[in-house]
């Protein structure tokens, strides 16, 4: 059995994805062994509870020091013995001491076609403001795999999405996500198969 932790730091509409991809058998031999937010008010610990799966907060409130922090998540990811770390919407930077101890097993999903809208400063709705502002006629989402670089890791899956006349931010982000859902579930499963964790 794979042991998953997801990283949150928001609504978690991304971890109810691969709770209920588990839950229906689509993700197999797998589970989430624990949820860890960055922020105490996330409603992605609701959504782990209700799953009864183990919600953690670790924050810049209770671990100010990075170093602490880093820690903290380090102790926390032995503690479950966690094969694969998902960043699902978890807006902080990790450490460049956990992204080697977890080298090529820790990925996160980012609302565009990386390398295009990424990097420093690129989240969120700022994303989707920044492709319509571009005037682009496409956009999508990228899995990729975590390195010391802010979105600049391994790319595992891409999908196109297009942009619409008349899209806003809003309107954009929300056609974006259902795809972010969907090659979310599909990288997890790729890795899982193949065991391409870091070579574990």
């Amino acid at each position: 059995m794979q042991k998953i932790t997801v990283l949150v730091s928001g609504g978690g509409t991304n971890l109810q994805a691969i709770i209920d991809a588990i839950t229906c058998g689509e993700i197999k031999n797998a589970k989430i062994v624990q949820v860890i937010s960055s922020n105490s008010k996330a409603f992605s610990l609701e959504r782990a509870r209700k799953h009864g799966i183990a919600a953690k907060v670790i924050d810049k409130e209770t671990y100010p020091d990075l170093n602490d922090r880093t820690d903290a998540l380090i102790f926390a990811l032995k503690e479950e013995d966690t094969d694969l770390v998902v960043l699902a919407g978890y807006m902080s930077v990790l450490d460049a001491k956990l992204i080697q101890a977890y080298e090529g097993r820790i990925i996160n999903i980012h609302p565009s076609l990386i390398p295009k809208f990424c990097g420093k400063g690129f989240y969120g709705k700022r994303v989707h403001q920044a492709v319509l502002d571009a005037g682009e006629t496409q956009t999508g989402a990228t899995v990729h795999f975590v390195d010391e670089g802010v979105d600049t890791g391994e790319v595992i899956l891409q999908e196109s999405v297009p942009v619409l006349n008349g899209d806003t931010a809003d309107i954009l982000a929300a056609r974006v996500l259902i795809t972010e859902h969907k090659i979310l579930i599909k990288a997890i499963k790729k890795l899982l198969e193949e065991k391409n964790l870091g070579g574990k």
